[in-house]
Parts: C-alpha cells; sequence; structure tokens
C-alpha cells in the first residue's frame, strides 16, 4: 500500500536489543489530506529511518504494510513503513529526472505591423 501525506510529529526514536540482536524503531504521526484529513502512526525500522526525511511539514510517500496481531484476547494494529521518501516542491520524487527545459519563445514583434503574405 502506498501514502502521500504531511508528517506532524516525530516521536521518540526507540532502541533495544532482541534475540536478533540491536534494533531501532522511529514512530512518526502523518496527516492525509483532502476533505476529510486523517492522522495516521506509521512504525519505520532499522536502516530505513532518514532523518533527513523526517522534519515536520515535509510531505512523505510511504510504502507500507498493515499488521494485526493478537495478544490475551486483544488485537493491536501497526502501520509498518518499507520505504520513505520526501516529495519536492513539484510533487516528485528526488530521485526523478527533471523534465527538460523549455526553450525561450522568439520575440516576433516588429512594430506592429502585420506581413501580408500570411494565410489567414
Amino acid at each position: 500500500m502506498q501514502l502521500t501525506a504531511k508528517l506532524t510529529q516525530v516521536l521518540p526514536l526507540q532502541t533495544g536489543n532482541g534475540r536478533n540482536g540491536e534494533w531501532k524503531k522511529q514512530d512518526i504521526i502523518v496527516e492525509t489530506d483532502g476533505q476529510y484529513p486523517k492522522k495516521v502512526c506509521v512504525s519505520i525500522w532499522g536502516d530505513k529511518i532518514n532523518p533527513q526525511h523526517l522534519q515536520p511539514g515535509t510531505t512523505l510517500k510511504i510504502d507500507f504494510d498493515v499488521e494485526s496481531r493478537e495478544f490475551n484476547g486483544r488485537w493491536y494494529t501497526d502501520v509498518k513503513a518499507w520505504k520513505v521518501e520526501a516529495e519536492n516542491a513539484e510533487g516528485s520524487s528526488p530521485g526523478m529526472i527533471p523534465p527538460p527545459p523549455v526553450p525561450p519563445v522568439p520575440d516576433f514583434d516588429d512594430g506592429g505591423s502585420v506581413p501580408s503574405d500570411l494565410p489567414f
């Protein structure tokens, strides 16, 4: 799944040690655009955390999976990001090639005279 939303809050970085070694997790709060904006808490794990992209106000394009698990009769749902990219001002990803520049339009103004050999 994919979500494009504005980053509103960066929660404290969480770290720890597990049976597979050291881990780190960064939770962020993003807000969707539209008539009824929604806030979503997204978890970013390990080397996918890029502090450069995590500036409040930045629009992020987030690829994620949703996972639920049961514990003591209650269900908990996580939104786990597997790819996070910041969008630039044009709304495209930073790795994309920009379009070629538009060549300048020549100025045909010759003082108001209209050539007589025009077909219209």
